[in-house]
C-alpha cells in the first residue's frame, strides 16, 4: 500500500529531485511503486519594477512529498537520487505521514492556486528613495515614510514646489530609484 513520505532535498532543487525520482523509477521499472511526487507550492503576487507579477513560492522549501510503496528498491532509488539528503523520520528511518496531513499540504497549495493570495512583496523599505510611476505625481521622486501591507499602500514624501508633501500610493505605482 502506498503512503506519503517527506523527502529532504537541497533547497532550490526540489523540482529537479521530483523529476529525477520519477525518471529513475520509470527507468528501473518501479513506476507502479512510485505513485506521485509533489513539491508543495503557492502562487503569490509580487511587485517587481512597478509591475504585478505572479510568482510560484514553495510552501515547504527543501522538502518533496512522495506517495510510495516503500520497499528496499524504492528506498535506495530515493536515497541515491542526486540532491536528496534522506527521508524525514526518526534516526534515518522513513516516517510515513497520514493522508490527511498530506492533504493539508496540498490543500493549501490548491487553495492558493485557485485564488492567489493578495500578499505583495516589494523591493523598497522605509527611508528608501523611490520614483512614482503612475498617477498625478508620475516621475516625481520621494522618500518612503510608511508601508501599509493590509491596504497595499505606501506613503511617500514628495517634494512639490519645494515643500515635502506626503502622498499615499499603491505599491505597484512606486519603484526603487536607481
Amino acid at each position: 500500500m502506498a503512503r506519503w513520505y517527506i523527502i529532504h532535498a537541497y533547497s532550490g532543487f526540489e523540482n529537479k529531485v521530483k523529476e529525477a525520482i520519477l525518471a529513475e523509477a520509470e527507468r528501473m521499472g518501479l513506476s507502479q511503486l512510485v505513485e506521485e511526487v509533489q513539491v508543495p507550492h503557492e502562487n503569490v503576487t509580487e511587485v517587481k519594477r512597478g509591475k504585478k507579477v505572479q510568482v510560484e513560492r514553495k510552501t515547504m522549501p527543501g522538502y518533496v512529498l512522495a506517495k510510495l510503496t516503500l520497499n528496499d528498491d524504492v528506498y535506495h532509488l530515493v536515497k541515491n537520487t542526486p540532491k536528496v539528503t534522506g527521508f524525514l523520520g526518526a534516526s534515518g528511518k522513513p516516517q510515513a505521514i497520514s493522508e490527511s496531513e498530506a492533504a493539508r499540504y496540498f490543500g493549501a497549495a490548491e487553495a492558493a492556486a485557485a485564488e492567489p493570495r493578495k500578499q505583495i512583496n516589494i523591493d523598497y523599505e522605509i527611508g528608501d528613495s523611490v520614483k512614482v510611476l503612475d498617477g498625478p505625481f508620475a516621475s516625481f521622486n520621494g522618500i518612503v515614510e510608511e508601508l501599509d501591507f493590509d491596504k497595499n499602500r505606501v506613503k511617500v514624501s514628495v517634494s512639490i514646489f519645494g515643500r515635502a508633501t506626503p502622498v499615499e500610493l499603491d505599491f505597484e505605482h512606486v519603484e526603487l530609484s536607481k
